[in-house]
């Protein structure tokens, strides 16, 4: 198959909007991950065709109100006061139900845990994008997914409409974690080639992505986590021999 045969994926733009949504359920659907059902009115319109997209989520302030920004012809106007923090998460979007899923890896000292853990139904959070996609084909042959517990999200979502085809392609993922505990996040998948590293070794995952036979063609791969770690692994699959548009490399968070 030559270059030009190839199918890569397609990026594709989305109208940028902030929506103020409702908190509508609470749920676990891991030990070490909560779960926060959003809903309301202004998720009309919202779309997300990227698995591992990225929704800004902005963290209220206690005892201080947050109006959403708004987007004009001449970008984004901002409202008065300070702007809370903010991080990105991938959105799990249930079409079927109109409801946006966040999933939070819930862990000491992290602005986004520390709210998802005391969120109750009918807290309000806003929320901004995706403004973007990153379109993946489902069907290349051979898959390779690498992240940690940042990136567990976006590979659960990936894994589920994976599970789906017709015909599964064959797909590997390495999962570095901290806890093993963390594995029961993905249980209710099978099917898939799933090698966790504990402890966050990054020796074991050094070693494990060494011994990945990357096929000749028809395959994708897909590096996330901590910004060092990916830019290590990266240098695994930077090869002449690899197309680097069917390799997708990015940092979820950063070391302080």
């Amino acid at each position: 198959m030559t270059t030009l045969s190839r199918k890569y994926p397609q990026r594709v733009r989305n109208e940028l909007r902030f929506r103020e949504l409702t908190v509508l359920r609470v749920e676990r659907p891991g030990v070490s991950f909560q779960r926060i059902v959003l809903g309301g009115d202004q998720l009309d319109g919202f779309t997300s065709q990227g698995f591992d997209d990225h929704t800004k989520v902005f963290f209220p302030q206690p005892g201080r109100a947050f109006v959403p920004p708004v987007v004009t012809d001449e970008g984004i106007v901002w409202g008065d006061g300070p702007r809370p923090a903010s991080r990105d998460y991938t959105p799990l979007y249930d079409a079927s139900r109109h409801e946006l899923l966040l999933d939070f890896y819930i862990h000491d000292g992290g602005v986004a845990s520390n709210w998802a853990v005391t969120a109750q139904v009918g807290d309000k959070l806003t929320i901004g994008g995706p403004r973007g996609s990153l379109v993946v084909p489902e069907d290349y042959g051979w898959q390779l997914y690498v992240c940690d517990e940042s990136g567990m999200p976006a590979l659960r979502r990936r894994l589920e409409a994976l599970s789906q085809l017709a015909v599964r392609p064959q797909v590997t993922a390495v999962v570095s974690i901290n806890d093993a505990a963390c594995q029961d996040y993905l249980a209710h998948l099978s099917g898939f080639d799933i090698y966790w590293v504990t402890d966050h070794n990054a020796q074991m995952l050094a070693d494990k992505l060494a011994s990945v036979n990357v096929p000749a063609d028809d395959y994708f791969i897909w590096l996330t986590g901590e910004g060092e770690v990916v830019k290590s692994l990266m240098s695994r699959f930077d090869t002449a021999a690899i197309d680097q548009q069917l390799v997708r490399a990015q940092a979820y968070w950063h070391k302080k």
